[in-house]
């Protein structure tokens, strides 16, 4: 099954880093990601049909209030995961990157199960690493910060114990 998996994602992967889908990605997947969680109570989500996947519950950098948002994540072992702001290589941050480095005390929900998190900004000693440990689960990932002219913002989450 993970043979695959990571066939599908090879074939997947370069659709994905296309400028059709760069434009219309943004456009069209949050809303459907946010549909299907509603009618799944939280429990599905179009992306972890391919990736791993999580929602990111964070508050506001300057509202305060609460921001739900739907991303891929990488898991990096004894229950921490990574996420990389690289907003479909648009050429600034997404919000919720502002979010984390603001408020880096945060919760997911994976599977429809809530985990508190603390958000951790990987240094620049280990971005590389990190890179190729996202893209061993999505080839080719890292060409969205080549594209976006930006240096992606990669957050480590874990459970604020282990932090």
């Amino acid at each position: 099954m993970a043979s695959l998996l990571h066939a599908v994602r090879s074939l997947v992967a370069p659709v994905t880093r296309t400028q059709a889908f760069r434009a219309v990605g943004p456009v069209v997947l949050p809303p459907a990601e946010r549909a299907l969680a509603w009618a799944s109570g939280g429990r599905l989500q179009i992306s972890a049909l391919l990736v791993p996947s999580l929602v990111l519950h964070s508050t506001g950098a300057r509202s305060g209030r609460r921001r739900d948002t739907y991303l891929m994540y990488t898991p990096d072992g004894r229950g921490r995961g990574i996420v990389a702001g690289s907003s479909f290589a648009q050429g600034r941050h997404p919000a919720w990157t502002y979010n984390l480095l603001a408020h880096p005390d945060a919760s997911i929900s994976v599977h429809g199960r809530r985990i508190p998190v603390r958000a951790t900004l990987i240094d620049d000693g280990e971005r590389d690493a990190v890179w190729a440990q996202i893209e061993r689960q999505w080839p080719g990932y890292r060409q969205y910060e080549r594209t976006s002219g930006r240096v992606v913002r990669l957050f480590r989450l874990e459970r604020p114990e282990q932090a």
